[in-house]
């Protein structure tokens, strides 16, 4: 009893640090993961949502009373200058001129995935980040989970025999709506502005960024070469059902297939090949599941938030946990897909159609098969022989300087 009440007195004695200033752009669509977010780390005492912009206005009752609502950044940043935190969570081809005018402010910024729509903006926002001195945190969520420091150290045990590949498999599915609920949605470009909405670079982002992580594959420096299968079902400009073949400087494959083509949407996973097991991360639960001779296991982790992780950096200067510059690997898979010939549509007499109207939704045919041999042989569609697979791969050069 002594003892805790002393500790209470201890810590009621300290001087609580002031809440941080945060503002955040895009309240609709993933800015709703933020608001509630920034909700509880208001509670908690962490932060003060000072203000949010979003051209369309936001629901009512969706921001707190004391948040004031702007129409854009340029507008908020006029009316609150002295910001710690702007979290922006627009869509893709805003992302590059609404972090740069972040930048410019004395704020930490948090930029959702992808950062943004081609190399050379990814560049021109290191260049700015590195002036500001300020940190940059990239929104790939499941780069806080704490199952990746369990997967370092069962590596490092040699739990599952050296490392031999790594693969990335996603099977989502999204109808018609989904490519209806906004004018980018679906889009390689727009008037000639890059977008890249593509199934490996917005709705199954993460597993290319977990895999890369897992692999080491952090900076633009860790990849060798990119490789790209892209094909679509719907009736969009972007690819829905993808493999994307890496090699790691180290000479590690990672072979990312993905898909929102399938008959049913499962959790996302990233298989580790080891010459003496398996451990497969299903990274939207933390969950991580180990096989080898002795037996199976199975555990799950918790996670680290990233906004946190950003205000302690600003605080200390604790790393971050995904920050601009450990995105540059992923960038260049983006850059792949964004430089790459089109997407081959797949031959409607391949692809089903379940649901109605906008609820309807494209699958392929045999594509869950399809996307397991593609991640355990590291090969593409067409190396598979699908007879809807017409393309070849298309090789990426990596830039040298």
């Amino acid at each position: 009893m002594g003892t805790a009440t002393q500790a209470a007195g201890k810590d009621a004695g300290t001087p609580r640090k002031p809440a941080a200033r945060a503002a955040l752009v895009g309240v609709h669509g993933f800015g709703t993961h933020h608001l509630r977010n920034l909700e509880r780390l208001q509670a908690a005492g962490a932060v003060e949502l000072v203000a949010v912009a979003d051209p369309q206005p936001p629901a009512p009752g969706a921001v707190p009373p004391s948040a004031a609502i702007h129409s854009g950044l340029d507008e908020l940043l006029q009316a609150a200058p002295d910001l710690d935190l702007v979290i922006v969570a627009t869509p893709i081809q805003t992302h590059a001129p609404l972090a740069l005018a972040a930048l410019a402010t004395d704020a930490e910024l948090y930029l959702e995935k992808p950062p943004v729509a081609s190399l050379a903006d990814f560049n021109r926002l290191c260049a700015a980040a590195a002036a500001s001195g300020h940190g940059v945190q990239i929104g790939f969520q499941s780069l806080g989970s704490h199952a990746l420091q369990a997967i370092e150290e069962l590596l490092a045990a040699g739990t599952i025999g050296p490392l031999e590949g790594i693969s990335a498999t996603g099977r989502w599915v999204r109808d018609r709506a989904y490519y209806k609920r906004s004018r980018w949605a679906g889009k390689r470009s727009i008037n000639g502005v890059d977008v890249v909405d593509g199934v490996a670079t917005n709705p199954l982002a993460h597993a290319v960024a977990t895999a890369l992580r897992i692999a080491g594959a952090r900076t633009t420096a860790d990849v060798a070469s990119v490789e790209t299968e892209l094909y679509r079902a719907n009736d969009i400009e972007s690819d829905d059902t993808s493999v994307i073949r890496i090699r790691t400087t180290r000479g590690l494959p990672i072979t990312c297939a993905l898909t929102i083509c399938a008959a049913e949407s499962v959790e996302p996973y990233v298989t580790l090949q080891g010459s003496a097991g398996t451990a497969v991360f299903h990274y939207t639960e933390d969950r991580l599941s180990i096989e080898t001779a002795a037996g199976r296991t199975e555990q799950t982790y918790g996670r680290d938030d990233l906004t946190e992780n950003l205000l302690a950096h600003r605080a200390t200067g604790v790393p971050l946990t995904s920050s601009l510059q450990d995105s540059g690997a992923f960038m260049l898979v983006l850059e792949a897909i964004r430089t790459a010939p089109p997407p081959s549509p797949i031959d409607p007499a391949h692809v089903r159609w379940e649901g109605d109207g906008d609820s309807a939704h494209a699958v392929v045919a045999g594509i869950e098969d399809a996307l397991e041999r593609a991640g355990r042989q590291h090969a593409t569609f067409s190396e598979l022989g699908l007879p809807w697979a017409a393309s070849a791969p298309a090789t990426f050069d990596i830039p040298t300087s």
